[in-house]
């Protein structure tokens, strides 16, 4: 049993225009994926009300600055706020925030500080994370290594994240209070994250095999599983911080 971080799914307000801004900000349509934001409180089996901070925020890792500048031009242009302009930092090297017209933050940023070549356009992510405002990053990170997850970077509780396996994305822990202030935001939010993280299962054993180690590790099954309209199996759970993951089989 691993748990991985296959999807995210965002909740949003108009599912069309948020699918147009995805696609002209070049992110991932194989990884990250719009829901109306009630069918998505309905999933995670609470009301879609949600204000402030959400919690949590989006990462798109791209080679070099000028790719995070072609990427938040591209962002600015399909009708995003920039809440930090594009500049050199210690974390991250080269990095900009943007919030999304559907209220979603997104943190693009390189690993370097200068151009290596001509950038690509449209640049292509070398990685996509979700960064998690929660409670205690050291207490957090050993629910999800109880899950299957292997920590990459430790950095007690300033920072935690998860190596990730080929085709998935990220999964990286931070206070909330600290990643509310590294993306310029008030830490203040309440109500439905509006995000619901997904995984993968290799059969509805596993499925429910996920459940079980989410419960006993200290999360809470949110939808028991079920067979699927689509004959595939899946549940959810919501981890101690109360992110929800959908675990399916398909």
């Amino acid at each position: 049993m691993m748990l991985s971080l296959d999807t995210i799914r965002l909740g949003v307000p108009e599912v069309a225009d948020a699918q147009r801004f995805y696609a002209d900000t070049f992110v991932p349509a194989d990884v990250v994926a719009v829901h109306g934001a009630e069918e998505l409180a309905a999933d995670a089996a609470t009301k879609p009300a949600t204000s402030g901070f959400r919690g949590y925020v989006m990462s798109y890792v791209v080679s070099q600055p000028s790719e995070v500048r072609f990427v938040l031009d591209a962002a600015v242009r399909a009708g995003a706020t920039v809440l930090k302009p594009a500049k050199k930092s210690l974390f991250g090297a080269f990095s900009a925030v943007y919030q999304a017209p559907d209220g979603a933050i997104w943190k693009l940023s390189a690993p370097t500080k200068k151009d290596t070549g001509p950038a690509a356009e449209p640049p292509a992510p070398t990685e996509t994370a979700a960064l998690l405002g929660v409670a205690e990053p050291k207490a957090t990170k050993e629910f999800y290594t109880a899950l299957g997850m292997t920590a990459d970077r430790d950095y007690g509780n300033k920072y935690i994240d998860f190596r990730p396996t080929p085709g998935t994305a990220r999964l990286a822990l931070m206070t909330r209070p600290v990643l509310a202030k590294d993306v310029g935001v008030a830490a203040d939010g309440s109500g439905f994250s509006s995000v619901v993280l997904g995984a993968r299962a290799e059969s509805p054993e596993s499925v429910e095999a996920i459940l079980a180690a989410a419960a006993s590790a200290g999360g809470r099954v949110v939808n028991p599983a079920v067979e699927t309209e689509q004959g595939g199996y899946a549940g959810s759970f919501a981890d101690p911080d109360g992110f929800v993951w959908q675990i399916a089989y398909e």
